[in-house]
């Protein structure tokens, strides 16, 4: 913990337990007490019996999971673990999961979450970085990871043994403001980086949680996301915390969307959060016209459905990074029939600020765009061994009076609307130029979704080498549509400079998620003829000549195949592309051609067209003898050596 203690006092956050504890006071048991384990420990002495977590394999009362959570706080302590250690927790989904949790904040520590279906590798640098001795895991999972250097505490099959600890809390003792959980995010060097959370700020979400979404001892929540995504966090802490119970369904239900729907209807769940992805595929499906189901929260991605009319629960869209305690903005979205843009993030949750500044700094206006940043009680202590980076991500807070405030750069475009509402636009860093236009691929991934034939969409840079890039769009279509290129072509038209537009559009069912459910860029498949999204008329050349000019096309725009209708500059051609392309067909018919007459002439058939034009023109003004010359001159088959010389010429 050495990179911890050597954060600069300027880092540090500042107290801000009294001012949360006193707004909450009059809704909590035992508000005297403001930990998340003693929240629930009131409410495992008022009612044991109540169930507090529901698993596939276990189910455990409020009395059950108390008596549990304390022999293993007793078991860690017994193992040398002390006050602000780190304990690496590795279970699935489950109710041994909270029980692992909950003991690890009992003992005085704070839990580094871990996803046993990462790999061994990365889990071992987690492990090692944090320097977390001790994992707390499952006997299943512990034989995968037997390698890993730390002593391991098995829920399971080491029941026997925490059953010898006393079920009794152990001793208290340290001040309200320690860690309550690290998770790892990703890093732009390749090595995650571990996000340090308090219990101040996990506190400020729980109880902003809970006066949101009206949270009772009644209410039936679930546990769905990755172990390792902070949402996993809120999908425990507030419900435990009031009383209510936690429900966990199998890997196969929340899986299948239509198993999902029937299990959260005959589980009779109130509240439930599912990642972007999961959440836009059941708001495609019926739903009964009444039932339990309050709220449908969502986040981790972009939002791209609005919910549809007549749905008998709310449907919230949640932003914000792990460095800002999961939630920083909230809202409901309602139906929106003409869908105008994609749905807002809402705005800042209690004791959240935030803010759309430019590159000094400076807050911009309404509707223009700008970096996002969050302050506030949310903002996370910082990174775990990390202090150069720390010091770069969360900066002293200029819009607060506060000593001590810090604002966190999220990196993220953002922009406020007229209503207060703000509105994502995307990473930063998916700022790309080409050929020297500045491009928001959100804005158009935002265009493109707005298309009925789209159900959502990603953008994404094709480097080409020599500085040549081109845009691909991966697009899931709406209702088993398969959406062609040139109608998308022409919708984004509508809104978009034609150097917005994409080269290539990839046809895909389901765009691939990482484990916290965010599109995987990394695993989207090459554009190919089998998924490429194909016009109307992607008519094959009638001749020759259109078939040596289909080749030369296709190959200089990098594509399977053209069709002979199909429009040069729409597929991705530019004026520096067609330059090239003019000297191949000079190179392989003898004409020359102009660039005004491909801009008359952009398709293939058009193309052929006016090489036939030019050829004859150029009969009609020679000899017979040059006529000859050039016709064996201009065979209109280039070679294959030929071939290849253009497309190492084009890459």
């Amino acid at each position: 913990m050495e990179g911890l203690r050597s954060r600069t006092k300027l880092n540090r956050p500042v107290d801000r337990d009294a001012g949360v504890q006193a707004r909450e006071a009059p809704a909590l048991i035992g508000h005297h007490i403001g930990r998340v384990h003693e929240l629930f420990a009131a409410h495992a002495v008022a009612r044991p019996d109540a169930i507090a977590v529901s698993g596939p394999d276990e189910t455990l009362t409020y009395g059950q999971l108390e008596r549990r959570a304390n022999q293993l706080a007793h078991r860690l302590r017994a193992l040398g673990v002390d006050r602000d250690r780190l304990v690496g927790l590795c279970m699935e989904r489950s109710a041994g999961l909270v029980v692992g949790a909950l003991g690890i904040l009992k003992a005085g520590c704070a839990y580094v979450a871990l996803d046993p279906s990462h790999p061994k590798e990365r889990l071992g640098f987690m492990l090692r970085d944090s320097r977390a001795g001790v994992l707390v895991t499952g006997g299943s999972v512990a034989a995968r990871l037997d390698t890993l250097e730390a002593a391991v505490v098995a829920l399971d099959t080491g029941r026997a043994e925490l059953d010898l600890e006393p079920t009794a809390a152990p001793a208290a003792g340290h001040p309200a403001g320690d860690l309550a959980y690290v998770i790892y995010t990703s890093g732009s060097t390749g090595a995650p980086k571990g996000v340090l959370v308090e219990h101040a700020s996990l506190r400020n979400l729980i109880f902003w949680h809970r006066r949101a979404f009206a949270i009772t001892a009644a209410d039936r929540a679930t546990q769905i996301a990755s172990p390792a995504f902070d949402a996993a966090v809120w999908e425990v802490w507030p419900y435990l915390t009031a009383g209510a119970s936690i429900h966990v369904p199998t890997d196969e239900v929340r899986a299948d969307p239509v198993a999902l729907r029937d299990w959260l209807v005959a589980e009779r769940i109130s509240v439930s959060f599912l990642p972007t992805a999961l959440a836009e595929a059941v708001l495609t499906l019926d739903w009964p016209a009444e039932l339990p189901l309050r709220y449908l929260l969502t986040g981790g991605d972009t939002l791209h459905r609005y919910p549809p009319p007549g749905l008998s629960f709310a449907l919230v869209n949640n932003y914000g990074p792990t460095e800002g305690t999961v939630v920083a903005t909230s809202g409901v979205v309602r139906p929106s029939p003409n869908r105008l843009g994609a749905p807002s993030i809402g705005k800042p949750i209690a004791g959240v600020r935030a803010y759309v500044v430019d590159d000094q700094l400076n807050p911009v206006p309404v509707g223009t765009a700008g970096e996002l940043l969050i302050g506030g009680d949310g903002v996370a202590y910082g990174y775990l061994n990390r202090p150069a980076l720390t010091d770069e991500k969360f900066i002293p807070d200029p819009f607060s009076g506060t000593p001590g405030a810090r604002l966190y750069r999220t990196g993220d475009l953002a922009r406020h609307r007229p209503d207060g509402e703000i509105e994502f636009l995307g990473r930063i860093d998916e700022q790309v130029k080409i050929r020297g236009n500045r491009i928001e691929l959100g804005e158009i991934s935002a265009t493109l979704d707005r298309h009925p034939a789209v159900r959502s969409s990603v953008l994404v840079v094709d480097e080409r080498g020599a500085g040549e890039r081109r845009l691909i769009a991966y697009v899931v279509p709406a209702d088993g549509r398969r959406p062609n290129a040139e109608q998308l072509r022409a919708h984004l038209a509508q809104h978009l400079p034609d150097y917005m537009l994409p080269a290539v559009f990839v046809c895909l069912e389901e765009l691939p998620l990482t484990p916290n459910g965010k599109v995987d860029r990394a695993a989207l498949p090459a554009p190919s003829a089998a998924n490429t999204a194909q016009p109307p008329d992607s008519a094959r050349p009638e001749n020759e000549l259109e078939q040596v000019l289909e080749t030369v096309v296709a190959e200089l725009l990098d594509l399977d195949r053209v069709g002979v209708n199909e429009n040069f500059f729409m597929l991705g051609g530019h004026s520096l592309l067609g330059a090239q392309l003019i000297t191949r067909i000079g190179d392989c018919f003898g004409v020359e051609m102009s660039l005004r007459s491909l801009f008359d002439n952009p398709t293939v058939a058009g193309m052929a067209a006016e090489v036939e034009r030019l050829v004859v023109a150029d009969l009609e003004a020679m000899s017979d003898s040059d006529a000859a010359r050039l016709l064996a001159r201009s065979s209109p088959t280039p070679s294959s050596s030929s071939r290849d010389e253009h497309k190492a010429e084009a890459q």
